[in-house]
């Protein structure tokens, strides 16, 4: 028996570790493209978490389709050891505005121009013109965010709540529609 779990815990470790990207004894060895991969923009920025401000979370985003509609991997910190705590679906004003009601975006969506004004957010790991091309970029967007890790909690508990920009403000159906 007792082989059998150091077995198994070896074979848990050697999963580990190949998951990091360690290679496999022998030699490295190939992984498939995955959906994981792309995910390779990193932005900080606060959110609004139970109607505080949050520390700065660390978003990897991945460009999905070219209107654009990106994902971004919310994480509490940046360490290779983080926990997944939320995901934000960064989506073209173009496809929100007319789909969505007035009184849902308020709720639900923060406008990316107006957060990327106030300074809080940072496009880190890339030269400053290719950081600047990607803010303007998703200042054309709109944000939704999917708090599923509640803070402080040791795991997950089922609780999932809309987190929101800093400095977000409800819009008029005239600032809304673009007037």
């Amino acid at each position: 028996m007792r082989i059998l779990v150091l077995g198994a815990a070896a074979a848990a470790a050697m999963a580990f570790a190949l998951s990091r990207g360690d290679a496999a004894p022998g030699g490295p060895a190939p992984r498939p493209a995955s959906a994981a991969d792309g995910y390779s923009i990193h932005v900080t920025a606060p959110h609004v978490y139970r109607g505080k401000a949050s520390a700065p979370v660390h978003h990897w985003c991945k460009p999905v389709a070219p209107d654009p509609i990106i994902v971004c991997q919310l994480f509490n910190t940046g360490d290779s050891t983080a926990m997944l705590m939320g995901v934000e679906y960064i989506v073209a004003k173009t496809l929100t505005r007319p789909k969505v009601p007035l009184a849902t975006w308020n709720a639900n969506f923060h406008d990316h121009a107006l957060e990327i004004a106030t300074g809080r957010v940072q496009v880190l790991d890339m030269p400053a013109e290719d950081a600047k091309k990607v803010a303007d970029l998703v200042a054309t967007t709109d944000g939704i965010i999917f708090h599923l890790w509640p803070d402080g909690d040791a795991f997950p508990t089922g609780e999932v709540m809309i987190d929101q920009a800093v400095g977000h403000k409800p819009m008029t159906p005239e600032e809304y529609a673009g007037k």
